[in-house]
């Protein structure tokens, strides 16, 4: 049994308790994370690349549940137990539209439709986002506002 002087650090410890992970370099995706920091005046989100550092922490601590491809939105927020949980593709986006209230938290009412259809919605959307929106050459540099909700 290992005691406290040589336990792991939890990586998820210092972490703010929302994050969300997005593709840095996705036009689209980028244009989402102001869109909800706009909407998000308590400013409890906090937004990180998939592609950063703190997207490989949290990786860590939920092998093989946080995707290796970027073309998934993740939604780590506290569970009803208090831990850390992770949210998925459209369960993520139901999940944030519910969180920021107003006329948006109307469409949470998708969660309702089957998980596997609202994800293959999902995924075809993601497939073709870069076509539509376009590619940005690195992940942007955040704004002086949004730097204190921007994780590396």
């Amino acid at each position: 049994m290992a005691n406290a002087a040589t336990a792991l650090p939890d990586p998820l410890a210092d972490l703010p308790q929302r994050v969300v992970f997005f593709d840095g370099v996705c036009s689209f995706c980028d244009q989402t994370v102001g869109w909800l920091i706009e909407r998000d005046p308590a400013a409890r989100l906090r937004f990180a690349p998939l592609q950063g550092q703190t997207a490989e922490r949290v990786r860590s601590a939920f092998p093989g549940a946080f995707p290796e491809d970027l073309d998934t939105l993740v939604y780590l927020l506290p569970g009803d137990d208090g831990r850390p949980e992770l949210r998925l593709r459209s369960a993520a986006v139901l999940q944030l539209l519910r969180e920021i209230g107003g006329p948006w938290a109307a469409l949470a009412w998708l969660r309702f439709l089957p998980r596997p259809l609202m994800d293959w919605l999902y995924r075809g959307f993601a497939r073709n986002r870069y076509r539509w929106f376009g590619k940005l050459e690195a992940c942007r540099l955040p704004s002086e506002d949004e730097r204190s909700r921007t994780l590396p």
